[in-house]
């Protein structure tokens, strides 16, 4: 009788915290970019990108952010399949957050950004497409599952998987004179997607 009595409270709490490092995840990634943004030498926020910010002395502060996310994106996957509501789109989206923390955090740990990095194999570019495909995939898998429970949080899954369709693509055809700017707006869609997901985790166990 005690455990019946003790797991509710123990199963909010378990949910709550992980969901609120879910958005402080992202805030710390945010912040380590904007710090990033001021503290390396002849930085340009609009035509820079965030790899460039990964890379050389100041490299670390970044790094702390894209663990911070790929943390983030760990939680999210915990609570994902602790809250299970059935469906193979949200066991897909589950393991999809897990896969897109593996790579998030591969990316940060080998300092490997397309510069002509002759260290071992080049993979940046394969973990760059592997993220833009579950990026979409993820949300889009989840959305189902998130619309049972009533609230906007499924239609906006939906239209955050539709939003990185149509603009992620567009990366690669920008000049390098504002693709920085445009990468942070990716970057806004994809912690978009972990704050929704938090927030929805967190209202289903108040």
């Amino acid at each position: 009788m005690a455990r019946e009595t003790l797991y509710p409270e123990a199963r909010r709490g378990f949910v709550t915290a992980l969901s609120l490092y879910a958005c402080l995840g992202c805030v710390i990634f945010a912040v380590s970019i904007l710090i990033a943004d001021f503290v390396v030498p002849d930085h340009d926020w609009i035509a820079d990108t965030i790899s460039d910010l990964g890379a050389g002395k100041y490299e670390y502060i970044v790094d702390i952010g894209i663990y911070a996310f790929a943390a983030a994106l760990i939680a999210a996957a915990l609570v994902a399949a602790h809250l299970h509501p059935g469906g193979r789109g949200w066991s897909f989206g589950l393991v999809g957050l897990a896969v897109l923390a593996l790579i998030v955090f591969l990316v940060g740990a080998r300092n490997e950004y397309g510069d002509q990095d002759k260290d071992g194999a080049v993979i940046h570019v394969y973990l760059v497409y592997a993220l833009g495909v579950l990026q979409f995939l993820v949300p889009l898998g989840m959305a189902r599952g998130a619309g049972r429970h009533g609230g906007p949080h499924g239609r906006i899954l939906v239209a955050l998987a539709a939003l990185w369709l149509v603009s992620a693509p567009v990366f690669f055809f920008l000049p390098t004179g504002i693709d920085g700017l445009y990468e942070r707006y990716l970057g806004v869609i994809a912690m978009a997607m972990v704050v929704t997901l938090a927030h929805l985790f967190h209202r289903l166990c108040r």
